[in-house]
Order: C-alpha cells, then sequence, then structure tokens
C-alpha cells in the first residue's frame, strides 16, 4: 500500500467516525482531539477500523501514536513494514 493509499483509508475513517470534521482542513501534527469533536468512543473506534482495514494490530500502549496525522500514518506505515517482513 503506498503512503497515498494509507492517508486516504486514515482520512476516510476519521470521516466516518467524526463526520462534522472538515477532513480536508485537518493539521498534521494537531491531535485529533484538538481539530474537532473526537471522544475516547470515537478514537476507539477509529483505531479498530484502521486495524480491520489494514491488517494491522494495534496495542492499547501505542494508541498515542495515532493521535494525529503524521504520527499516525508514520507507526502505521512502519507497523505495516514489519509485519510484511
Amino acid at each position: 500500500m503506498t503512503a497515498d493509499e494509507l492517508k486516504g483509508k486514515v482520512l476516510e475513517h476519521l470521516a466516518r467516525v467524526a463526520p462534522d470534521a472538515n477532513i480536508g482542513a485537518i493539521e498534521p501534527e494537531v491531535n485529533f482531539r484538538d481539530q474537532f469533536e473526537f471522544d475516547s468512543v470515537d478514537f476507539l473506534n477509529f483505531v479498530l477500523a484502521l486495524e480491520k482495514d489494514i491488517g494491522v494490530r494495534v496495542p492499547e500502549y501505542d494508541y498515542p501514536k495515532l493521535s494525529n496525522l503524521d504520527s499516525c500514518l508514520s507507526y502505521l506505515q512502519e507497523a505495516m513494514a514489519q509485519s510484511a517482513g
């Protein structure tokens, strides 16, 4: 999966969990919770949807690494590379 495809999937799942969020205006380094209404249940649903769609298990202690777009993409790219290798 390319970086652009992964970003598209992350944004798609964000839009599903937080439909009122302006996905096109997301600041990559700012936490999702600071940008739009995104509570802990929304965040959990987001992580679980990513796990299912991408096929990567995210341990609970790594959840903070998915808190903004940049760190989320970095974490998932690394996790996908490790699972493939």
